[in-house]
Protein backbone atom coordinates (compact mmCIF):
# COMPACT_ATOMS: atom_id res chain seq x y z
CA UNK A 1 0.00 0.00 0.00
CA UNK A 2 1.76 3.44 -1.23
CA UNK A 3 0.77 6.49 -0.35
CA UNK A 4 1.53 6.28 3.43
CA UNK A 5 4.02 9.66 3.06
CA UNK A 6 3.62 13.23 3.28
CA UNK A 7 5.87 15.70 1.97
CA UNK A 8 9.15 16.71 0.45
CA UNK A 9 11.81 18.62 2.18
CA UNK A 10 10.07 17.18 5.49
CA UNK A 11 8.28 14.24 5.33
CA UNK A 12 6.10 11.91 7.62
CA UNK A 13 5.28 8.40 7.27
CA UNK A 14 2.66 6.84 9.46
CA UNK A 15 1.50 3.37 10.29
CA UNK A 16 -0.62 1.55 12.05
CA UNK A 17 -4.18 0.24 12.10
CA UNK A 18 -7.15 1.01 14.33
CA UNK A 19 -7.18 -2.22 16.57
CA UNK A 20 -3.21 -3.03 16.09
CA UNK A 21 -0.90 -2.99 18.86
CA UNK A 22 0.38 0.37 17.73
CA UNK A 23 0.26 3.30 15.43
CA UNK A 24 3.55 5.65 14.82
CA UNK A 25 5.27 7.81 12.01
CA UNK A 26 8.89 7.98 10.86
CA UNK A 27 9.91 11.84 10.23
CA UNK A 28 12.35 12.57 7.89
CA UNK A 29 14.00 15.83 7.19
CA UNK A 30 14.11 17.24 10.74
CA UNK A 31 16.44 19.82 11.00
CA UNK A 32 19.34 19.03 13.83
CA UNK A 33 20.25 20.87 17.02
CA UNK A 34 16.02 21.41 17.52
CA UNK A 35 15.36 21.29 21.86
CA UNK A 36 12.76 18.17 21.43
CA UNK A 37 11.15 15.70 23.80
CA UNK A 38 7.73 13.94 24.18
CA UNK A 39 6.37 16.93 26.27
CA UNK A 40 6.56 18.95 23.51
CA UNK A 41 4.33 16.79 21.58
CA UNK A 42 1.99 15.61 24.04
CA UNK A 43 0.13 18.56 24.96
CA UNK A 44 -1.54 18.75 21.06
CA UNK A 45 -1.89 15.00 21.28
CA UNK A 46 -4.32 15.46 24.59
CA UNK A 47 -6.39 17.73 22.09
CA UNK A 48 -7.30 15.46 20.20
CA UNK A 49 -7.39 12.41 22.66
CA UNK A 50 -10.72 10.10 22.70
CA UNK A 51 -13.21 10.53 25.90
CA UNK A 52 -12.97 13.69 26.99
CA UNK A 53 -16.28 15.15 26.90
CA UNK A 54 -20.06 12.56 25.66
CA UNK A 55 -19.81 14.37 22.03
CA UNK A 56 -16.62 12.32 21.39
CA UNK A 57 -16.08 8.52 20.98
CA UNK A 58 -15.38 7.19 24.59
CA UNK A 59 -12.64 5.02 23.49
CA UNK A 60 -10.38 5.48 26.32
CA UNK A 61 -6.76 6.22 24.90
CA UNK A 62 -4.08 7.79 26.84
CA UNK A 63 -2.23 8.84 23.49
CA UNK A 64 1.01 8.86 25.44
CA UNK A 65 3.54 9.29 22.80
CA UNK A 66 7.34 7.87 22.81
CA UNK A 67 10.54 9.42 20.80
CA UNK A 68 12.37 5.87 19.85
CA UNK A 69 14.97 7.52 17.63
CA UNK A 70 16.34 10.93 16.36
CA UNK A 71 16.79 12.57 19.47
CA UNK A 72 19.65 12.65 21.61
CA UNK A 73 20.80 14.58 24.63
CA UNK A 74 17.33 16.29 23.94
CA UNK A 75 17.88 17.77 20.32
CA UNK A 76 17.61 16.28 17.53
CA UNK A 77 20.08 14.82 15.47
CA UNK A 78 19.39 15.40 12.17
CA UNK A 79 18.61 11.43 11.67
CA UNK A 80 15.20 10.08 10.84
CA UNK A 81 12.50 10.95 13.80
CA UNK A 82 10.49 7.79 14.87
CA UNK A 83 7.25 8.04 17.36
CA UNK A 84 4.87 5.50 18.94
CA UNK A 85 1.99 5.65 20.33
CA UNK A 86 0.53 2.16 21.74
CA UNK A 87 -3.15 1.07 21.55
CA UNK A 88 -4.61 0.58 24.75
CA UNK A 89 -8.61 0.09 24.39
CA UNK A 90 -9.37 -1.95 21.51
CA UNK A 91 -12.84 -3.35 21.26
CA UNK A 92 -12.44 -5.57 18.19
CA UNK A 93 -15.54 -7.66 19.32
CA UNK A 94 -17.97 -4.92 18.33
CA UNK A 95 -16.93 -5.62 14.64
CA UNK A 96 -17.72 -8.81 14.63
CA UNK A 97 -21.35 -8.92 13.59
CA UNK A 98 -19.99 -6.62 10.53
CA UNK A 99 -17.27 -8.31 9.46
CA UNK A 100 -18.63 -9.43 5.99
CA UNK A 101 -21.04 -6.53 5.46
CA UNK A 102 -20.22 -3.08 3.97
CA UNK A 103 -20.69 -0.49 6.18
CA UNK A 104 -21.99 3.03 4.27
CA UNK A 105 -20.24 5.90 4.07
CA UNK A 106 -17.20 3.90 5.15
CA UNK A 107 -14.13 2.58 2.87
CA UNK A 108 -15.18 -1.15 3.50
CA UNK A 109 -16.41 -1.40 0.05
CA UNK A 110 -13.37 0.32 -1.98
CA UNK A 111 -10.75 -1.61 0.53
CA UNK A 112 -12.40 -4.86 -0.47
CA UNK A 113 -12.44 -4.07 -3.75
CA UNK A 114 -9.05 -3.37 -4.25
CA UNK A 115 -6.91 -5.71 -1.84
CA UNK A 116 -9.37 -8.51 -1.61
CA UNK A 117 -9.23 -8.28 2.47
CA UNK A 118 -9.72 -5.72 4.99
CA UNK A 119 -9.20 -5.01 8.56
CA UNK A 120 -12.99 -4.47 9.47
CA UNK A 121 -11.64 -4.06 13.24
CA UNK A 122 -12.74 -0.29 13.24
CA UNK A 123 -11.68 0.05 9.43
CA UNK A 124 -8.55 -0.79 10.24
CA UNK A 125 -6.08 1.70 8.05
CA UNK A 126 -9.09 3.60 7.17
CA UNK A 127 -9.87 4.55 10.90
CA UNK A 128 -9.28 8.44 11.65
CA UNK A 129 -7.09 6.43 14.70
CA UNK A 130 -4.15 7.31 11.74
CA UNK A 131 -4.81 11.11 12.63
CA UNK A 132 -3.15 10.97 16.28
CA UNK A 133 0.55 10.48 14.55
CA UNK A 134 -0.58 13.55 12.45
CA UNK A 135 -1.06 15.64 15.35
CA UNK A 136 2.05 13.67 16.74
CA UNK A 137 4.35 14.63 13.46
CA UNK A 138 2.53 18.22 13.88
CA UNK A 139 3.59 18.89 16.67
CA UNK A 140 7.15 18.31 15.62
CA UNK A 141 6.68 20.78 12.59
CA UNK A 142 6.19 23.45 15.20
CA UNK A 143 8.97 22.86 16.36
CA UNK A 144 10.73 23.64 13.28
CA UNK A 145 8.82 26.55 12.34
CA UNK A 146 9.39 27.70 15.89
CA UNK A 147 13.18 26.90 15.26
CA UNK A 148 13.34 28.90 12.06
CA UNK A 149 11.06 31.78 12.44
CA UNK A 150 11.47 32.20 16.45
CA UNK A 151 9.14 31.02 18.65
CA UNK A 152 6.50 34.05 18.66
CA UNK A 153 6.25 34.33 15.00
CA UNK A 154 4.08 32.23 14.05
CA UNK A 155 0.75 30.98 15.34
CA UNK A 156 -1.30 28.10 14.16
CA UNK A 157 -5.07 27.83 15.58
CA UNK A 158 -8.37 26.03 14.27
CA UNK A 159 -11.63 26.52 15.23
CA UNK A 160 -14.89 24.49 14.70
CA UNK A 161 -17.75 26.91 12.69
CA UNK A 162 -20.17 25.48 11.47
CA UNK A 163 -21.85 22.05 12.66
CA UNK A 164 -25.05 21.23 10.75
CA UNK A 165 -26.63 23.90 9.49
CA UNK A 166 -25.64 26.08 12.67
CA UNK A 167 -22.66 28.36 11.98
CA UNK A 168 -20.61 30.96 14.32
CA UNK A 169 -21.66 34.39 14.41
CA UNK A 170 -18.05 36.04 13.83
CA UNK A 171 -19.19 39.45 15.62
CA UNK A 172 -18.73 37.20 18.67
CA UNK A 173 -15.22 35.50 17.60
CA UNK A 174 -13.26 35.10 20.28
CA UNK A 175 -9.87 32.44 20.11
CA UNK A 176 -9.61 32.13 23.89
CA UNK A 177 -13.63 30.31 23.90
CA UNK A 178 -11.76 27.70 21.51
CA UNK A 179 -10.48 26.31 24.51
CA UNK A 180 -13.46 26.65 26.86
CA UNK A 181 -15.75 24.58 25.54
CA UNK A 182 -16.09 20.83 23.83
CA UNK A 183 -16.19 21.93 20.62
CA UNK A 184 -13.46 23.77 19.77
CA UNK A 185 -15.58 26.55 19.26
CA UNK A 186 -15.11 30.44 18.90
CA UNK A 187 -18.70 31.46 19.37
CA UNK A 188 -19.94 30.53 23.47
CA UNK A 189 -23.42 31.40 22.33
CA UNK A 190 -23.11 29.00 19.37
CA UNK A 191 -21.55 26.38 21.71
CA UNK A 192 -24.39 26.09 23.91
CA UNK A 193 -27.15 25.48 20.68
CA UNK A 194 -24.10 22.84 18.93
CA UNK A 195 -24.54 20.98 22.14
CA UNK A 196 -28.42 20.59 21.93
CA UNK A 197 -27.89 19.98 18.35
CA UNK A 198 -25.84 17.03 19.00
CA UNK A 199 -27.44 15.38 21.80
CA UNK A 200 -30.76 15.22 20.20
CA UNK A 201 -28.30 13.67 17.48
CA UNK A 202 -26.80 11.12 20.20
CA UNK A 203 -30.18 10.41 21.08
CA UNK A 204 -31.35 9.31 17.99
CA UNK A 205 -28.21 7.31 17.29
CA UNK A 206 -27.41 9.45 14.35
CA UNK A 207 -24.61 12.00 13.92
CA UNK A 208 -23.60 15.69 12.15
CA UNK A 209 -21.48 17.31 10.09
CA UNK A 210 -19.00 20.43 10.39
CA UNK A 211 -16.86 22.85 8.96
CA UNK A 212 -13.55 23.36 10.54
CA UNK A 213 -11.22 26.90 10.00
CA UNK A 214 -7.54 27.27 10.45
CA UNK A 215 -5.61 30.07 10.43
CA UNK A 216 -2.02 30.36 10.52
CA UNK A 217 -0.55 34.17 11.29
CA UNK A 218 3.11 35.93 11.20
CA UNK A 219 4.03 33.79 7.99
CA UNK A 220 6.80 35.47 5.37
CA UNK A 221 5.97 36.28 1.84
CA UNK A 222 6.62 33.55 -0.33
CA UNK A 223 6.25 30.22 0.82
CA UNK A 224 5.25 27.78 -2.02
CA UNK A 225 6.07 27.04 -5.43
CA UNK A 226 4.33 28.90 -8.02
CA UNK A 227 3.02 25.66 -10.97
CA UNK A 228 1.95 22.65 -9.58
CA UNK A 229 3.15 22.83 -5.88
CA UNK A 230 1.30 25.87 -4.88
CA UNK A 231 1.03 26.15 -1.52
CA UNK A 232 -2.49 26.41 -1.26
CA UNK A 233 -2.71 23.07 -3.83
CA UNK A 234 -0.65 21.34 -0.92
CA UNK A 235 -2.84 22.73 1.59
CA UNK A 236 -5.84 21.86 -0.38
CA UNK A 237 -4.37 18.16 -0.54
CA UNK A 238 -3.01 17.93 3.17
CA UNK A 239 -7.04 18.79 4.64
CA UNK A 240 -8.63 16.50 2.10
CA UNK A 241 -6.32 13.91 3.08
CA UNK A 242 -7.94 14.18 6.65
CA UNK A 243 -10.43 11.15 7.14
CA UNK A 244 -13.98 12.38 6.23
CA UNK A 245 -13.17 15.69 4.71
CA UNK A 246 -15.17 16.57 1.67
CA UNK A 247 -14.19 19.80 0.43
CA UNK A 248 -11.64 22.51 1.16
CA UNK A 249 -11.40 26.17 0.52
CA UNK A 250 -9.23 28.47 1.02
CA UNK A 251 -9.71 32.65 2.27
CA UNK A 252 -13.19 33.47 0.41
CA UNK A 253 -13.59 30.12 -1.11
CA UNK A 254 -16.56 29.17 -3.12
CA UNK A 255 -18.55 32.20 -2.00
CA UNK A 256 -15.52 34.05 -4.23
CA UNK A 257 -17.83 32.80 -7.61
CA UNK A 258 -20.99 35.55 -6.01
CA UNK A 259 -18.14 38.64 -6.07
CA UNK A 260 -17.54 41.14 -8.51
CA UNK A 261 -13.84 41.75 -9.43
CA UNK A 262 -13.68 44.89 -7.25
CA UNK A 263 -14.70 43.09 -4.26
CA UNK A 264 -12.83 40.22 -4.97
CA UNK A 265 -9.49 42.27 -5.70
CA UNK A 266 -7.32 42.78 -2.29
CA UNK A 267 -6.03 45.83 -2.80
CA UNK A 268 -2.73 47.41 -1.77
CA UNK A 269 -1.50 50.47 -0.20
CA UNK A 270 1.52 51.23 2.17
CA UNK A 271 1.97 51.46 5.89
CA UNK A 272 5.02 52.36 7.86
CA UNK A 273 6.98 51.80 4.63
CA UNK A 274 5.48 48.01 4.19
CA UNK A 275 3.14 46.58 1.46
CA UNK A 276 0.14 46.34 3.64
CA UNK A 277 -3.18 44.61 2.38
CA UNK A 278 -6.65 46.21 2.62
CA UNK A 279 -8.16 42.63 2.98
CA UNK A 280 -7.52 39.19 2.84
CA UNK A 281 -10.64 37.26 -0.11
CA UNK A 282 -6.95 35.63 -1.35
CA UNK A 283 -6.55 33.80 2.29
CA UNK A 284 -2.85 35.25 2.35
CA UNK A 285 -2.20 32.98 -1.38
CA UNK A 286 -1.51 34.96 -4.10
CA UNK A 287 -0.30 32.64 -7.30
CA UNK A 288 0.21 29.71 -5.00
CA UNK A 289 2.58 32.29 -2.48
CA UNK A 290 2.15 33.49 0.81
CA UNK A 291 1.32 36.84 0.81
CA UNK A 292 2.12 37.50 4.32
CA UNK A 293 -1.35 37.80 5.49
CA UNK A 294 -3.27 35.58 7.32
CA UNK A 295 -3.26 31.96 5.82
CA UNK A 296 -7.36 30.93 6.22
CA UNK A 297 -8.34 27.30 5.25
CA UNK A 298 -11.30 25.88 5.52
CA UNK A 299 -12.61 22.10 5.32
CA UNK A 300 -16.00 20.44 5.62
CA UNK A 301 -16.52 17.57 7.69
CA UNK A 302 -19.14 14.68 6.51
CA UNK A 303 -21.83 13.56 9.48
CA UNK A 304 -20.13 10.27 10.87
CA UNK A 305 -20.86 7.63 9.08
CA UNK A 306 -20.93 5.15 12.22
CA UNK A 307 -24.44 5.52 13.36
CA UNK A 308 -27.10 3.30 15.10
CA UNK A 309 -30.04 3.57 12.26
CA UNK A 310 -30.36 0.70 10.64
CA UNK A 311 -29.12 0.97 6.52
CA UNK A 312 -29.02 -0.75 3.61
CA UNK A 313 -26.46 -2.67 2.45
CA UNK A 314 -24.63 -5.89 0.75
CA UNK A 315 -21.90 -8.26 2.30
CA UNK A 316 -19.03 -9.37 0.45
CA UNK A 317 -21.22 -12.57 -0.82
CA UNK A 318 -23.41 -10.54 -2.73
CA UNK A 319 -26.24 -10.52 -1.17
CA UNK A 320 -28.54 -7.78 0.03
CA UNK A 321 -29.04 -7.32 4.06
CA UNK A 322 -29.17 -4.24 6.47
CA UNK A 323 -26.59 -2.96 9.31
CA UNK A 324 -26.53 -1.47 12.42
CA UNK A 325 -22.94 -0.19 13.29
CA UNK A 326 -22.25 -0.27 17.20
CA UNK A 327 -19.25 0.37 19.11
CA UNK A 328 -18.01 3.80 20.03
CA UNK A 329 -18.24 6.76 17.55
CA UNK A 330 -18.06 10.19 16.95
CA UNK A 331 -21.52 11.86 16.66
CA UNK A 332 -19.83 14.69 15.01
CA UNK A 333 -15.97 13.59 13.49
CA UNK A 334 -15.89 17.44 13.10
CA UNK A 335 -14.70 18.20 16.49
CA UNK A 336 -11.99 16.16 16.75
CA UNK A 337 -11.09 17.51 13.25
CA UNK A 338 -9.62 20.56 14.34
CA UNK A 339 -6.32 19.70 15.80
CA UNK A 340 -5.32 17.56 12.99
CA UNK A 341 -6.41 20.13 10.48
CA UNK A 342 -4.28 22.68 12.60
CA UNK A 343 -1.47 19.47 12.66
CA UNK A 344 -1.81 19.57 9.11
CA UNK A 345 -1.39 23.14 8.64
CA UNK A 346 1.95 22.86 10.44
CA UNK A 347 3.03 20.11 8.08
CA UNK A 348 2.71 21.85 5.01
CA UNK A 349 4.50 25.04 6.42
CA UNK A 350 7.00 22.98 7.66
CA UNK A 351 7.69 21.42 4.50
CA UNK A 352 7.63 24.74 2.48
CA UNK A 353 9.71 26.51 4.74
CA UNK A 354 12.78 24.10 3.94
CA UNK A 355 11.96 24.15 0.61
CA UNK A 356 12.17 27.75 0.50
CA UNK A 357 15.26 27.78 2.50
CA UNK A 358 16.86 25.29 -0.02
CA UNK A 359 16.24 27.19 -2.75
CA UNK A 360 16.48 31.39 -1.75
CA UNK A 361 18.46 30.79 1.13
Amino acid sequence: MPGNSFGQAFRFTTWGESHGPAIGCVIDGVPPRIPLSEADIQPFLDRRRPGQSRYTTQRQESDEVRIVSGVFEGETTGTPLALVIENQDQRSKDYGDIKDKFRPGHADYTYWQKYGIRDYRGGGRSSARETAMRVAAGAVARRVLAHLLGEEQVAIRGALVQMGADSVDRLRWDWAEVDRNAFFGPDAAMAEIWAARLDEARKNGSSLGAVVEVVAQGLPAGLGEPVYDKLDADLAKAMMSINAVKGVEIGEGFAAAALNGEENADELRMEDDEVAFLSNKAGGVLGGLSTGQDLVVRFAVKPTSSILSPRRTVDRFGQETEIVTKGRHDPCVGIRAVPVGEAMMALVLADHLLRHRGQIG
